[in-house]
């Protein structure tokens, strides 16, 4: 069965130990993690930054407001669009439920930043030789049995660890028990054919306008790394028949040219 983690944002205080766990075990470059201009929360993931805690201001339908955190990586999805469109098989699930990267594959393409519909894979634009980088759902701690940096740094439980169905089962469970504190759907158990990273929230993520920060609320439940595989079946296709009219073109023109060719001659 696939690995997955549950993230309770109801249980979320915004510590960002999650954030300073998956540097340290990354081995990460650390950079500025303050709440002034200068500083960043990070504002953004990128090549140095797998996960990071948003912080949103949610208005209750009393009028008052309160702090909603939410905590960003990669959506380890069931049919990756990522994967589906990397033309050099870098990237790849695995049975274990990990979207992983193999840097040495790599050409740099790219095409997994545009597919992702969750905005989640970067470049290192700084590096002399970048590469792609994104969560990698700690495969190496979860090869000698052991649960995500993160999950294991959370002090309120808000992150839970473990097979896929179990967690979805979970959610449920939490939510039928109380209906009043949680959304009654489960934010990737369907969404886009669904994905390794699950979410309990309070409020829509459309409500607390992250839709911007990649968790948008109209992207179906059909699988995207689906929609890449179709497309992509359909290239070698594509390039044999552009290779064999341009053989054809080339034929062609030669044959005019023989023949205008001897015509000059004749003449």
């Amino acid at each position: 069965m696939s690995k997955a983690m549950l993230i309770d944002t109801t249980r979320c205080v915004g510590c960002r130990g999650c954030q300073v766990a998956c540097k340290s075990w990354n081995e990460l470059e650390a950079g500025k993690s303050s709440f002034s201009e200068t500083g960043s929360n990070p504002r953004h993931l990128d090549a140095n930054n797998f996960t990071r805690v948003l912080f949103q201001e949610v208005s209750g339908p009393d009028g008052s407001f309160r702090w909603s955190f939410v905590k960003r990586q990669c959506m380890h999805c069931l049919e990756p669009s990522c994967a589906s469109a990397c033309p050099v098989g870098a990237l790849q699930k695995t049975a274990e439920g990990v979207v992983a990267y193999r840097d040495e594959k790599c050409i740099g393409c790219r095409y997994c930043m545009v597919a992702c519909p969750f905005q989640v894979p970067k470049y290192q634009w700084s590096s002399l030789a970048p590469l792609v980088r994104k969560c990698t759902f700690c495969a190496d701690r979860q090869a000698v049995g052991k649960s995500p940096a993160c999950v294991s740094t959370c002090p309120t439980g808000a992150l839970r660890f473990g097979e896929r169905e179990d967690l979805l089962a979970e959610a449920h469970r939490r939510i039928d028990a109380e209906p009043g504190r949680y959304q009654s759907e489960v934010y990737g158990e369907r969404t886009v054919g669904g994905t390794g990273v699950l979410y309990l929230t309070a409020v829509s993520f459309d409500r607390m306008g992250l839709a911007e920060e990649g968790f948008r609320t109209d992207l179906g439940e059909y699988p995207f790394g689906r929609r890449g595989k179709e497309w992509m079946s359909g290239v070698p296709w594509v390039a044999a028949a552009a290779g064999g009219l341009s053989l054809g073109l080339y034929y062609l023109n030669q044959r005019r040219a023989k023949v205008e060719q001897q015509e000059g001659k004749e003449g």
